[in-house]
């Protein structure tokens, strides 16, 4: 089969590679479409998967080609959305219910072979069958969301909090969707990215700038959430958390990025800052929430390309293109 691969840092090629088979408790996928993440970019920088080559690729829906010997949960021809999230279930963070930390973590395209791909392996218990009415390709959107919904699981925000986000790409623009559904009486976007700050509008953010100094909080915001990554970004979106307010690292920020904090005024005004890694019992409500339509795929997804321009696909991305960009295997 054809797969991008990641054969090294800052390498990237579409190639043949052995066509997957499942184990006992495994099924195949036939990809729909694969969507593009940050996570992928740390990939080709040498951060995350332990080894390369690897096929990336986390966010993936499609029909299930094949199952394994014990599966009986799903047939032939399901249409499935994959949670690419593997853990041990045995280290203490498992055992405490807190997966997502687990000490031997691992994911379906970070550091086993994923959907950037003609075919993907998953476990049956990471797949969610789709509803008639969800397009397989608009499914890939599932995992984002899915981080998205862990984000404010974290934040625990409380009715008409004032919400201020930094970056109006997918992740940024979900974080406002979700923002408005949780109650927030304002959620308003920084971005210096005019095309994507017109998006956040479309979607119905109360305000956009370029600066929160253009922004009319004084006494600054109830949660402040970073979605970029950015060390600027994230430095000046410290300062701007109000009193008994919350900072989300919601983002996935260099290894070697790095920001200052003032320990008196985290302890003098009773500020939180917290952070959220991907998925944690969130990827079924996930795509409950998608099966209402809370997002609009045709907003959301900017770019739909074949898979043989992956590495084109993942330039456009790095370089700030359109939102989401999916391959199409």
């Amino acid at each position: 089969m054809r797969a991008a691969v990641i054969t090294g840092v800052g390498a990237v090629e579409v190639a043949e590679v052995p066509d997957p088979a499942p184990g006992p408790r495994q099924v195949v996928v036939d990809v729909a479409a694969c969507g593009l993440c940050g996570t992928d970019l740390h990939i080709l920088q040498g951060e995350f998967a332990p080894t390369l080559p690897v096929v990336p690729g986390h966010e993936f829906a499609g029909v299930v080609v094949e199952t394994g010997s014990e599966v009986t949960e799903l047939s032939v021809g399901d249409r499935v959305a994959v949670d690419p999230s593997l853990y041990c279930h045995e280290c203490r963070y498992c055992r405490a219910g807190r997966n997502n930390l687990c000490e031997r973590w691992a994911a379906i395209g970070v550091t086993t072979g994923g959907g950037a791909a003609e075919y993907a392996v998953a476990p049956v218990a990471n797949c969610v069958r789709l509803p008639d009415h969800v397009r397989t390709e608009d499914a890939a959107l599932i995992e984002p969301l899915s981080c998205a919904v862990r984000g404010y699981d974290v934040l625990r925000s409380q009715i008409a909090s004032r919400i201020l986000v930094y970056g109006s790409g997918t992740m940024g623009l979900m974080m406002l969707q979700l923002g408005k559904l949780t109650g927030a009486s304002s959620v308003e976007v920084v971005d210096v990215n005019p095309e994507r700050l017109a998006t956040a509008r479309l979607l119905g953010c109360t305000a956009t700038a370029a600066s929160a100094d253009e922004l009319d909080r004084p006494h600054g915001w109830d949660v402040v959430i970073d979605a970029t990554g950015n060390a600027d970004a994230i430095q000046d979106g410290l300062g701007r958390v109000a009193k008994g307010g919350t900072f989300l690292q919601f983002g996935v920020a260099d290894y070697a990025a790095r920001v200052t904090i003032d320990p008196y005024r985290i302890y003098h005004q009773e500020i939180t800052i917290t952070g959220s890694m991907a998925v944690l019992h969130s990827f079924e409500r996930a795509a409950d929430l998608f099966a209402t339509g809370v997002l609009d795929p045709e907003v959301f997804i900017s770019h739909r390309e074949p898979l043989t321009d992956y590495a084109a696909a993942l330039a456009r991305f790095q370089a700030g293109q359109g939102r989401k960009i999916q391959v199409l295997p």
